[in-house]
């Protein structure tokens, strides 16, 4: 099934983790999207956005991924109704009352949740092992055939899982015990090891993969359920990878490690005094493109498989990396060394080198062709290996001018963000300004929604800090909704928000997608770029899907959001 941009379509944005039901284990999982599919379904809404749900790193960052290939295992909706190997004796001994209700309140509480959901996972795998796996079983020749299907990256994968808690479940294998370092001497050391010592970390192997078995069913069937209901699941692959991850340990020859990817300083993302000087350093090694060209991209291509295997459309997160990348000579944990430092002091530090974009800068016609024909060349590759899959390009920051034209060439959207493209002014473009092959969206999960952004106005406003600028920009967001000439009100009032919700939805853009908390005024955020918090990423909206339905101030703002669609043509027919 290959989407159209001739049927205009709507939808939101709401993170797996934020997702809360009735018998969640304190986090998002694959039941609860399927309740998000009807919940879309019941208000005709036909996108369901979410950020990448790769497995997650110790800093719980979607974008940060262990591994770009494997399935977050807190996505997996862990009972006996879900997992046919999880017995209801296994749940109720692990996953007690006092349990329950102490991971379901509030935020999500990793450090309670990971090993609950290990617990249980490990008490299922226990189960199949011995109903199924030794025996001719219709489950067990499911297993073999994942395995089979999967065997470019599931050993690898479940052997640095492997090694990971061997190593204090810390994730930087440069500083494991030497012979766990590459796959090739971990292997060597598996096999030396006495039988029984062996058996167990093959157990253990086994383990991860059935775990990963157990997520792409799951999450195979949720797509499955989507398409029934035309609903689409939209995904997100970031453009690059953790350095400490299983792809970069088990593929060390594609990746340049002498260089860390990331953004150069512009004028929006100043949480600190690094970004603002310097830049972000997101820490993602840079990829060896002529070597991955010799192999025929074989490790992307894989990558988008297992995404095309999970979602109708996807996003990919950064896609200007691959026309050029932002890099660091050094990674971030030495950011505060260089912060202090002058340019040619920074590069004395470096051994000469500077932060900058390669394969070039944009600085000379030569390099721009190189770069935009790079760039051309791994998107015709990306598109070809996802087959039916929209491919949507986040293509926001520092933009080159050969990249629109080049998305537009190639059939892919961009992104419009309404704060982001903006007059000579300071006032935000009218929505008509937007092209047909575009995805527009109020806010992003790294910006504050709408109802944070007004009041975090009024805020400066009342503390004098910069107060007419804040003044202005309330009143750039009147005129962008429609509202021009009237004085702002203290608060994000019902009328502004449905009038910010119908500007955005007129526009011509293919897709229209709103953050679920956008939809509903809220004014919690997901993330904040750039810091490290212990609030990022761990935001639950408060109601269950089914009272998102039953509360009447937050149904009607669904409707309110449903009718706009309507009337904008964004509704599938027969939806």
């Amino acid at each position: 099934m290959k989407l159209s941009p001739t049927q205009s379509l709507a939808g939101i944005l709401e993170p797996v983790f934020a997702v809360r039901t009735e018998d969640d284990l304190g986090i998002g999982d694959t039941d609860g999207m399927r309740q998000m599919i009807d919940w879309c379904n019941r208000h005709r809404l036909n996108v369901l956005q979410m950020l990448p749900i790769n497995e997650i790193s110790d800093d719980n960052s979607p974008y940060n991924a262990l591994s770009s290939l494997a399935i977050e295992p807190t996505t997996i909706a862990v009972s006996p109704k879900h997992l046919p190997d999880l017995t209801a004796t296994q749940f109720k001994r692990l996953a007690t009352p006092e349990v329950l209700a102490s991971v379901r309140s509030g935020p999500v509480n990793y450090a309670a949740v990971r090993p609950l959901k290990r617990k249980l996972l490990e008490a299922a795998f226990d189960s199949f092992l011995a109903r199924h796996f030794h025996k001719d079983t219709e489950r067990a020749a499911q297993f073999r055939a994942f395995m089979m299907d999967n065997a470019d990256w599931v050993a690898g994968y479940s052997l640095f899982r492997v090694l990971m808690e061997e190593n204090n479940n810390m994730p930087t294998w440069d500083r494991w015990a030497a012979e766990h370092r590459n796959p090739q001497t971990a292997r060597v050391w598996v096999l030396s090891l006495p039988v029984k010592r062996r058996n167990e970390l093959e157990r253990k192997q086994l383990f991860f993969m059935y775990v990963q078995w157990i997520a792409f069913t799951q999450w195979q069937e949720v797509k499955a359920y989507g398409a029934s209901k035309q609903v689409y699941l939209m995904g997100d692959i970031p453009f690059g990878v953790g350095r400490f991850s299983a792809d970069v340990w088990a593929n060390r020859n594609v990746f340049d490690l002498d260089w860390s990817g990331g953004a150069p300083p512009e004028k929006v993302f100043k949480v600190d005094a690094f970004t603002e000087k310097w830049g972000q350093n997101w820490g993602i090694p840079n990829y060896r493109w002529d070597v991955m060209r010799r192999h025929g991209f074989e490790w992307w291509r894989t990558r988008i498989g297992n995404i095309e295997k999970l979602f109708h459309l996807y996003r990919i997160d950064h896609a200007l990396g691959f026309f050029r990348i932002y890099s660091f000579p050094w990674t971030p944990d030495r950011n505060a060394e260089f912060l202090p430092l002058t340019e040619a002091e920074a590069a004395a530090k470096a051994g000469g080198r500077l932060p900058g974009f390669k394969q070039w800068p944009d600085d000379t016609a030569e390099h721009k062709a190189a770069n935009q024909a790079q760039g051309e060349e791994l998107l015709r590759m990306v598109q070809e290996a996802s087959g039916d899959t929209t491919i949507v390009a986040e293509d926001l920051g520092v933009v080159p001018e050969y990249v629109p034209p080049t998305l537009v060439k190639l059939s892919i959207p961009g992104f419009r963000i309404p704060t982001l493209f903006r007059e000579a002014d300071g006032s935000y473009w009218s929505t008509s300004k937007y092209p047909r092959l575009s995805l527009a969206q109020p806010t992003t999960h790294d910006h504050p929604p709408l109802a944070a952004a007004w009041a975090e106005n009024w805020q400066n406003i009342d503390t004098g800090k910069d107060p007419e600028n804040n003044r202005r920009e309330l009143q750039r967001m009147m005129e962008f909704a429609g509202l021009k000439g009237r004085e702002p009100a203290r608060e994000f009032t019902d009328e502004l928000h449905e009038a910010f919700t119908r500007t955005v939805m007129q526009a011509p853009s293919w897709l229209v997608v709103f953050q679920i908390t956008d939809v509903f005024g809220m004014k919690e955020r997901f993330n904040t770029p750039g810091s490290v918090s212990p609030h990022n990423w761990t935001h639950r909206l408060p109601q269950t899907v089914k009272e998102l339905d039953e509360d009447p101030v937050l149904l009607a703002q669904a409707e309110m959001f449903a009718r706009l669609a309507k009337e904008s043509g964004r509704i599938v027919a027969g939806g």
